[in-house]
């Protein structure tokens, strides 16, 4: 398509826009993970003599990185519209997200969104695509403990077995809290029309805005977090009751991430800006564990109800531009997520200097040795 000559600067304006944002990502990654990983290095004695605080100051590291990844999309004008229950009633507690997954922009969503949420991003586990471990932040998740899955049946059986080993390996001993899960197991656009087919097969409903989800990961994530009363019932939280101090996986938030136009925000975009500013819209309903199935069948019903509901959740965001109250309130209330711009600036200032000196430290021990 012709560029009018009246177009040409604004386009030239978004294409500069976009080399200086793409060089500072560039710049920020070459400081930030290399300061990461030396700090990592150079407290391993900590973490012989006190692995909890050595993982809680990982933790910390971990959320500074998250954080900035988070702000190339604030300062673009991405910003995020929470709905729902208040999940920072529950940040002290073990709980697990079950997100609908439309594009990369998704993971980046979460990271914004869950940036005032205390130490939640610090003691997150993530289950994301083995893919993401060849990227330039998968030595920073590979460190942190995260669970990189590979999608597809023949390794499905496999990759389960490993997940539940990981679980039992990193997850307590790490100090996590929180995990996040995709259950579709892929893009919206990737798996609607094998979803769809599966559906109509199986006399299931047929499902537009999702897909129905992968039962797998779940059924391993609850049967090895989630502890179990003498009875064997199993022990978690209570919605009347949100400051439970019971141990293990108490709460389930079922978090549905919207679009405007139904049109996602891909890495590239959060990374280079070139889309106008957007509100994402974000929705959670928590769920107690002691109401959530354990057993495979019921727990199978149980899951494809959740993402049911969430269609006409986005059903209805889509002809409104607002997601349905919720039960017993008239009304639905949304609550702008802001960052702090302070905040950006000291971590941002942090890793910059980081950088300059352990480039400095290293460049000294070079000219030492050599």
């Amino acid at each position: 398509m012709a560029v009018t000559l009246e177009e040409a600067p604004w386009l030239g304006w978004i294409l500069l826009k976009a080399l200086l944002r793409f060089a500072f990502m560039v710049a920020n990654n070459l400081v930030a993970i290399p300061s990461y990983i030396c700090y990592v290095i150079i407290l391993q004695p900590l973490r012989v003599l006190d692995s909890k605080r050595f993982w809680y100051i990982e933790g910390i590291m971990y959320k500074w990185l998250l954080g900035m990844v988070a702000s190339w999309g604030w300062y673009a004008g991405y910003t995020v519209m929470e709905w729902g229950e208040d999940i920072k009633a529950i940040s002290k507690d073990e709980a697990m997200m079950l997100v609908n997954h439309q594009a990369t922009g998704d993971v980046c969503t979460l990271m914004m969104c869950l940036q005032d949420k205390g130490l939640v991003v610090a003691e997150m586990m993530w289950l994301m695509d083995h893919i993401f471990k060849y990227t330039n932040f998968g030595i920073v998740s590979l460190i942190h403990g995260d669970f990189f899955i590979r999608q597809g049946r023949s390794y499905r059986d496999q990759q389960l077995l490993l997940l539940k080993k990981h679980l039992e390996n990193y997850y307590r001993s790490r100090g996590r809290k929180w995990i996040v899960l995709f259950p579709e197991g892929g893009f919206l656009r990737k798996r609607r029309e094998t979803s769809q087919a599966f559906a109509k097969k199986n006399n299931l409903p047929f499902l537009t805005h999702v897909t129905l989800p992968r039962c797998g990961a779940t059924k391993i994530i609850l049967s090895t977090l989630v502890a179990r009363q003498e009875n064997g019932s199993p022990a978690g939280g209570d919605a009347k009751q949100l400051g439970s101090k019971s141990k293990g996986l108490q709460w389930i938030i079922d978090t549905t991430i919207a679009y405007p136009k139904a049109e996602p925000i891909d890495i590239q975009t959060w990374i280079l800006g070139y889309r106008k500013p957007t509100v994402t819209h974000v929705h959670y309903r928590i769920f107690p564990i002691k109401d959530v199935p354990l057993e495979i069948d019921d727990l199978t019903n149980w899951l494809y109800q959740r993402f049911i509901e969430k269609e006409d959740l986005l059903s209805h965001f889509y002809e409104t531009g607002a997601f349905p109250p919720s039960k017993g309130q008239k009304e639905a209330v949304s609550r702008e997520m802001t960052l702090s711009n302070m905040w950006i600036f000291l971590i941002q200032s942090f890793a910059f200097l980081s950088g300059y000196m352990w480039y400095n430290i290293l460049q000294y021990f070079y000219h030492y040795l050599f």
